[in-house]
């Protein structure tokens, strides 16, 4: 494990409770997450106020199976992302952040292909699971003939890097597909849903994720499963046999509720024989590359190295 950014630590937690004191005056996410709050943070960006912009670069498309997805193409493409957006599977969207990921697409040479997959409540478990897998399928069938080359990348943030490894995992266990996907960019995801010892102990502090909004999001994804249900590997993929997966980066921040999960997956992705990137954010909260700050700047970096140049 690396601890980075550490010199930049006052900045990060400067920020941390600025946000605190901001959220103090909003609805909370904690108990039910009514109409009105979940309509607002469908329209508007991941972790903001407003409505995303949506960039002409970004071309809407529907694969043969009908799942919707986003495509950004550079003049030069040298691999395809598999861009799986967050929001605690009940809000984001593949439009929500265009402007990140045409950069990606850009400096990184890859086409990217965000996937709109259904979201809770109206669509549970497993249906952003399923949207997640077909749209993966399509590109290991297509992505030679849509985009010149069979490099295929997967990814994603928060829910996203969860379904980026239930994804992998059905396209292997279901399908017999291993080694299609070169790596899988995962930032702090939540990977045990029936709740790590962080999970549990983060409490009610107003960052963008905690204890209370962890556990309404689980129930709005997965209702009716009480926690030895959400063990299930297809629910839970720390708990599932990771042989087999490809190489692997893995963020998340000390402070974030959800530091254990990437720790224990780390362990286990890297002892299951895969090589694994992992890096830990010094004061970082849950979704902070969403923010300005000088550890976001660093690890979109890191980020970018990390795509452009594993499994060529």
């Amino acid at each position: 494990m690396t601890i980075t950014d550490e010199d930049c630590l006052a900045e990060t937690l400067a920020f941390n409770k600025e946000f605190e004191a901001a959220a103090a005056s909003r609805p909370a996410r904690d108990g039910t997450l009514d109409a009105a709050v979940l309509a607002a943070l469908r329209r508007n960006r991941l972790g903001g106020d407003t409505p995303p912009a949506r960039l002409p670069q970004g071309q809407d498309r529907v694969t043969a199976d009908g799942v919707k997805v986003r495509v950004f193409v550079p003049d030069h493409v040298d691999g395809v992302y598999l861009h799986l957006h967050g929001g605690g599977w009940a809000f984001g969207s593949a439009d929500g952040q265009d402007e990140r990921l045409w950069r990606l697409a850009e400096q990184a040479r890859l086409a990217v292909v965000s996937v709109d997959y259904r979201l809770a409540p109206e669509h549970p478990f497993p249906a952003g699971p399923d949207d997640c897998e077909a749209a993966a399928r399509w590109l290991v069938d297509h992505a030679a003939a849509e985009f010149g080359i069979r490099r295929l990348l997967i990814g994603g943030e928060s829910a996203g890097a969860h379904l980026s490894v239930v994804t992998l995992l059905r396209l292997r266990d279901r399908h017999g597909i291993t080694g299609a996907f070169r790596a899988a960019n995962l930032l702090f995801g939540p990977y045990d849903l029936s709740m790590t010892p962080s999970q549990r102990s983060f409490g009610s502090r107003r960052l963008l994720s905690n204890t209370d909004t962890l556990r309404r999001t689980y129930e709005l994804f997965t209702p009716g499963m009480g926690a030895e249900q959400r063990r299930d590997p297809e629910v839970s993929p720390l708990f599932a046999d990771l042989a087999g997966l490809p190489p692997a980066r893995i963020v998340v921040g000390t402070e974030d509720p959800l530091r254990d999960d990437s720790l224990f997956l780390a362990a286990r992705w890297q002892a299951a024989g895969a090589p694994v990137q992992l890096g830990v954010v010094a004061g970082a909260m849950h979704g902070f590359t969403l923010f300005p700050l000088t550890a976001t700047e660093r690890e979109q970096q890191r980020e970018l190295d990390f795509l452009s140049t594993t499994g060529r």
